[in-house]
């Protein structure tokens, strides 16, 4: 079972991100802040869970939470400041849009920038240790999930609409075949011997 809290006497918001690996698309974050003793059966991290658990849980983040928000680093700035910080970058920007101010941050992963003044913990595996990172893991892929599958409506050869971006075999071939789109990520390695791309 997860935990609801690092801290129980402080506000926590959990933090996680989605489409750190892919190579087209932006990398988008989220930030939520649960009630203290938040439990939840099937919350888990949403690499787990199928896409309708996903889109199920969805509602109930929402409409539990005492906070949430998302963020987003674009695949522009992601090529200017590198993935890692675009990450950071995303993150910083869904604590931006929180209504409540947190007093801790929950970070999944082994990094982070630090957010003004608000101290942080930093959790490997994070997203299937602490609800909040969970809840965060699942609002983030979700909403980029979403946007990489409307970007496929205009760009389906890439198959964006099933790998989201990431670099499936699909994916591969059709940067082959038919070069990149102006949502790549050029500064990611788009082909094991990159040639006749831009």
């Amino acid at each position: 079972m997860l935990k609801s809290r690092f801290y129980k006497s402080k506000i926590e918001a959990g933090c996680d991100e989605a489409g750190r690996g892919c190579l087209a698309g932006p990398v988008v974050a989220a930030a939520v802040i649960l009630p203290r003793n938040y439990q939840h059966d099937t919350l888990n991290d949403s690499k787990t869970l199928t896409k309708n658990q996903r889109i199920n849980l969805l509602d109930e983040i929402k409409h539990n939470a005492l906070g949430w928000a998302i963020g987003i680093a674009s695949h522009q700035e992601i090529d200017k400041i590198n993935i890692l910080n675009a990450s950071y970058l995303a993150m910083h920007r869904a604590i931006d849009k929180l209504k409540r101010r947190p007093q801790h941050l929950l970070i999944d992963g082994n990094r982070f920038n630090p957010y003004q003044d608000i101290p942080h913990r930093c959790i490997v595996k994070g997203d299937s240790k602490y609800f909040s990172i969970a809840a965060a893991s699942v609002l983030a892929k979700t909403f980029r999930d979403g946007l990489m599958e409307k970007l496929s409506e205009d760009h389906p050869q890439y198959h964006w609409h099933t790998n989201v971006g990431y670099p499936t075999k699909a994916h591969r071939s059709a940067i082959r075949d038919f070069g990149i789109t102006q949502y790549h990520r050029r500064s990611f390695q788009l082909l094991p011997t990159q040639l006749e791309l831009f």
